[in-house]
């Protein structure tokens, strides 16, 4: 019988141990987001592609996961969490791009790093979001809206002004790059 060195034994149980903890952190993701830790931290990863501090070849947000794709290292989706919906709104004044799922790493709007007054209401009329929000570096505000609701959003800046109506269903789009100031 031959004897496997030492070395060699040890290299090839880590090379297992790495493998299955790699192949357990895919299946983690994938799982649905059930814990606040897990819905944190997919939110997480949603901020920080979105601020570029996280690279990647493209990543985007359906209404349900967060899809990566790492070039090499392939695909990856994020379950969302069950009660909340990403969206992304882009205000502009004079030009848009025609879009439906926010692509984190590629869409632009026009107002960047500006600031705008963001009231958003359920359908009874109560105000979910009433503050001063910033448009980051691609123009857009990110945000995280409870799920399966319609919404008005009402965005205003220099006593300019848009109004629209959201929907937070499967079915929605997460980019809204339709409200334009007037």
């Amino acid at each position: 019988m031959r004897k496997i060195p030492l070395a060699a034994g040890l290299a090839v149980l880590l090379l297992g141990v790495i493998w299955i903890a790699g192949d357990m952190g895919g299946f983690l993701h994938k799982d649905s987001a059930s814990s606040p830790a897990e819905a944190a931290d997919v939110k997480q990863l949603v901020a920080d592609y979105s601020a570029h501090t996280l690279a990647a070849g493209s990543a985007s947000v359906t209404s349900r996961e967060l899809i990566v794709n790492a070039g090499s290292a392939g695909e990856k989706a994020y379950p969302l969490p069950d009660d909340e919906f990403f969206v992304s709104i882009a205000p502009y004044i004079e030009s848009t791009h025609p879009c439906a799922t926010h692509s984190l790493t590629g869409c632009q709007g026009e107002l960047k790093n500006q600031e705008f007054q963001v009231r958003i209401e359920d359908g009874e009329g109560k105000a979910v979001v009433d503050e001063q929000l910033a448009s980051q570096a691609n123009g857009f505000i990110d945000l995280w809206l409870p799920r399966g609701q319609t919404f008005t959003v009402t965005i205003e800046q220099d006593g300019k002004r848009a109004v629209s109506e959201l929907s937070t269903f499967d079915e929605n789009d997460t980019c809204i790059a339709s409200m334009q100031l007037m």
